[in-house]
């Protein structure tokens, strides 16, 4: 059996954006994506967590020109694949899991939130 046949590394996230995305460079000289999605768990615990904060990440232009108008706490989905990221640190070896997206799109704006009373 061939590994295209058993191995499947696909990922669809639909969120809410924790904050403004990122636009980073890296040393290569190319520009990376950096996002973080609020997904809502299916069946919390009654005492754990209802959410997971899933680190997304992008290389392709397109998507980062698109991502340039995403906001805080607008809702939007991605695809792309489960990846493992290793990096040098000064007390050793690093090791991060994030989403390398290759496609997004917002689903809906962040709610608007009613003009502060005074008084």
């Amino acid at each position: 059996m061939s590994l295209a046949v058993i191995d499947r590394n696909d990922v669809v996230l639909r969120g809410r954006l924790s904050a403004a995305p990122e636009l980073r460079p890296l040393p290569s000289g190319d520009t990376l994506l950096v996002f973080k999605l609020v997904v809502r768990r299916d069946s919390p615990r009654p005492r754990g967590p209802k959410s997971d904060v899933i680190t997304c990440v992008s290389l392709l232009p397109a998507l980062q020109r698109y991502a340039a108008a995403w906001t805080t706490d607008d809702v939007v989905e991605v695809e792309g694949a489960l990846q493992r990221r290793f990096w040098r640190t000064p007390t050793g070896t690093a090791v991060a899991y994030e989403v390398t997206c290759r496609r997004g799109r917002k689903v809906a704006r962040a709610a608007q939130r009613p003009p502060a009373q005074s008084g």
